[in-house]
């Protein structure tokens, strides 16, 4: 555990880092809510494991699981009119441990009804400059990224030649390795450019993802006829810091798309997870257009900071809790 100074340092620092963002929504009159952070739901992601207790009182139990992301509850404050809204949350991911993982840590995560996903992005970098003096993001098309560092035009790849590039680029990596071709594309993106990123000295907002990677957001087409999602992240430092959704509004399509997430669970061995039907019955009463990020303030603390450990912001590490 911190010591002395150096936890007083980071204390003060975190303190001040959350006084400034609620600052920020405060003249933009965007408003603080709190959700539940148990619920009977959970992400059906793949790449999301959730933490899971049982609740028991008298005859009455049932299984709850910890919010991975305030994502659901926040929707249905916004289906029942709550204009535009934010949440400092502490959530919850299982199996997530490492440098820049915590199983347990600090996301901010807000919602603008009206906005497009354009607007999102010029207030989230607006947020950055203010809050820990980043200079402005850059944004690139996922495509160009590809065809930057690594020479491949992913419309045109097949499956086969990505994996032969991600044997031939990651370490640690086998033969046998199996995985799909969302798995290999994101492979390639997290273990082989998104290290390179941080050489550009500046953010970088990576957009039109794939649209097998939409995963809560709307999907257009782009200027090249290519079905794309229209959602965004964004890197500094050589980490992911944000994650934005133009938001799907459809809960029929929503529906279906969190039981494909479950086929493919249990097609690798994963539990099916509860699917939210407060979330469908909310967007089935009109879940207004809007757009939505989620920023993990750890990692900010850590690029404010000039720290290579999350332990190193959080008032008390995981590993010592």
């Amino acid at each position: 555990m911190l010591q002395n100074e150096q936890l007083q340092n980071i204390l003060k620092r975190r303190a001040k880092l959350l006084a400034n963002v609620r600052r920020f929504f405060s003249v933009r009159n965007v408003l603080e809510v709190n959700t539940p952070i148990l619920s009977s739901a959970a992400p059906t992601a793949l790449y999301l494991d959730s933490f899971s207790t049982r609740f028991e009182a008298g005859s009455d139990s049932k299984d709850l699981y910890l919010h991975t992301s305030p994502e659901f509850a926040m929707k249905r404050l916004l289906a029942a009119g709550s204009g535009a809204i934010y949440q400092i949350a502490t959530v919850f991911r299982n199996g997530e441990l490492g440098r820049q993982h915590a199983p347990e840590f600090s996301m901010l995560e807000w919602y603008r009804p009206g906005f497009s996903l354009t607007e999102l992005m010029t207030e989230v970098d607006a947020l950055i400059q203010q809050v820990i003096g980043l200079p402005s993001a850059v944004i690139f098309p996922y495509r160009d990224l590809f065809a930057k560092y690594l020479q491949l035009d992913i419309y045109q790849t097949d499956d086969v030649l990505l994996k032969q590039i991600a044997l031939d680029r990651i370490a640690g990596l086998t033969a046998d390795w199996q995985t799909d071709r969302d798995g290999w594309l994101e492979m390639l993106m997290s273990e082989v450019i998104e290290p390179q990123l941080k050489a550009l000295e500046m953010p970088v907002m990576v957009t039109e993802f794939p649209a097998s990677q939409a995963q809560l957001a709307k999907i257009e087409m782009n200027t090249e006829g290519h079905p794309v999602a229209n959602r965004f992240e964004l890197y500094a430092g050589g980490m992911e810091l944000a994650n934005g959704y133009d938001e799907l509004c459809d809960a029929t399509e929503l529906r279906q798309r969190f039981e494909q997430d479950n086929q493919l669970r249990l097609q690798q061995g994963k539990p099916q997870m509860p699917i939210d039907e407060n979330l469908l019955t909310a967007m089935q009463s009109g879940l207004p257009q809007c757009s939505g990020v989620a920023l993990g303030l750890d990692r900010l603390m850590m690029l404010h900071l000039g720290e290579k450990n999350i332990n190193q912001v959080q008032s008390i590490a995981f590993i010592e809790s």
